[in-house]
């Protein structure tokens, strides 16, 4: 047993260890001119279920971006609709793509049949931008995504960003993760030059991309599946620091345990289909960008590997060193503080990181419960009921 509990440290310790080593890697920005001369054209495309409280006020933003409006074009994809999303969607400007079928449901299914029915139109796109029916854009999103383009860049992921900080304990605590995540995981990786991660949301696909390689994504998490794809392809995912999505999260912990069951699910799905073929491609093409995607996909894994490592602590308590805990807790609220100071984030956000470990543990149960209904693809829609506009999240955060 003893052996096994240092195999199981060992392999926690280096884990760590390498994301802390790329982390710092995040401590700089390299400055960026956008001034290219708007060319690229895009369709700008949303998925939608039942989604009339919010749809609207994401149409709205998308055209109110600071990019030439001959240049591209809105679908909203109104999927098994039973309420007023076309509608609302039609009378903002949008090109509504109906779909009905009882069989093949989700975000994936739908984007599969939106891209096909916007490829056999007359018009062609140079990217393909994907955003969350609850989603609000920064003006200059299709600025900096048409500079990636003309720098020959294919995939973009967008900052994700909260649009709800200030609801509820869960809002908070997701707000402060993004903040952590976004700096020191999705900056540092571009700034290594290593594949970065999509997010669903916020996403840029060049169109010869697509209809080279195909989507194809039908999993529960459709976004790690095609950035894996991507990676056998020879292709990366980079990062638009600058590039705002707002997203609307969870209230409570049931909505996010919901919500994250569904990421886990998938996550796990695709790591027992793709980890070891990444690993062996890696390892013979001397890529180590395809190692690191590897090692992504093993993330749930570890989540386990901590969760039964902390039962042990709690079952064997009198032989752990507590004051190695307290100082590893320490250590980790003024590193992770690091991030929110780098951000520039809002005061309140230092004190809302006193409880966010509360809710990084509930990765743990909420990660076994993904890895045993791995192979369940049954889609767990998220309900949105807050109508926000650009206007007033601006003002929330000035």
């Amino acid at each position: 047993m003893e052996g096994i509990v240092i195999v199981l440290q060992v392999l926690l310790t280096g884990f760590t260890l390498y994301y802390i080593g790329i982390s710092f890697f995040s401590f700089f920005r390299r400055r960026e001119n956008y001034t290219t001369p708007p060319a690229a054209t895009f369709a700008v495309v949303v998925a939608a279920h039942n989604e009339e409280k919010v749809i609207g006020e994401l149409v709205k933003s998308i055209f109110r971006m600071d990019y030439p409006r001959n240049l591209y074009e809105v679908f909203v994809i109104a999927d098994n609709c039973t309420d007023h999303t076309a509608a609302i969607a039609a009378k903002e400007g949008a090109t509504v793509i109906k779909r009905f079928n009882d069989r093949e449901k989700g975000k994936g299914y739908a984007l599969e049949y939106g891209f096909q029915q916007i490829f056999r139109l007359k018009r062609n796109f140079d990217a393909i931008v994907v955003l969350d029916a609850d989603n609000l854009i920064s003006p200059n999103f299709l600025n900096i995504m048409n500079h990636r383009l003309a720098r020959g860049e294919k995939i973009i992921q967008g900052y994700l960003a909260t649009k709800n900080p200030n609801d509820t304990w869960i809002t908070r605590s997701i707000y402060v993760g993004y903040l952590i995540t976004n700096r020191f995981w999705q900056l540092a990786k571009y700034n290594l030059g290593l594949t970065c991660a999509l997010g669903g949301t916020g996403m840029c696909i060049a169109s010869d991309v697509l209809q080279k390689f195909g989507w194809g994504m039908t999993s529960l998490t459709e976004d790690l599946e095609f950035q894996t794809k991507a990676l056998f392809c020879g292709l990366k995912v980079s990062w638009a620091h600058d590039a705002v999505v707002y997203d609307e999260k969870p209230l409570t912990m049931k909505q996010s345990w919901r919500q994250r069951q569904r990421w886990m699910q998938g996550h796990c799905n695709v790591a027992s289909r793709y980890f070891f073929k990444l690993v062996w491609q890696g390892l013979v093409q001397k890529d180590f960008r395809k190692i690191d995607g590897a090692i992504y996909l093993m993330q749930p894994y570890f989540t386990m590997l901590m969760g039964v490592g902390l039962l042990y602590s709690i079952v064997n308590w009198q032989q752990v060193n507590w004051w190695w805990f307290l100082s590893g807790f320490i250590f980790q609220y003024f590193y992770l503080g690091l991030a929110l100071f780098l951000e520039r984030a809002h005061p309140r956000a230092y004190l809302w990181l006193l409880y966010y470990p509360f809710f990084t543990m509930t990765w743990i149960p909420i990660t076994f419960a993904g890895f045993i209904h791995r192979n369940n693809k049954v889609w767990s829609h998220t309900k949105h009921v807050r109508s926000i506009s650009y206007e007033q999240l601006r003002g929330q955060t000035q």
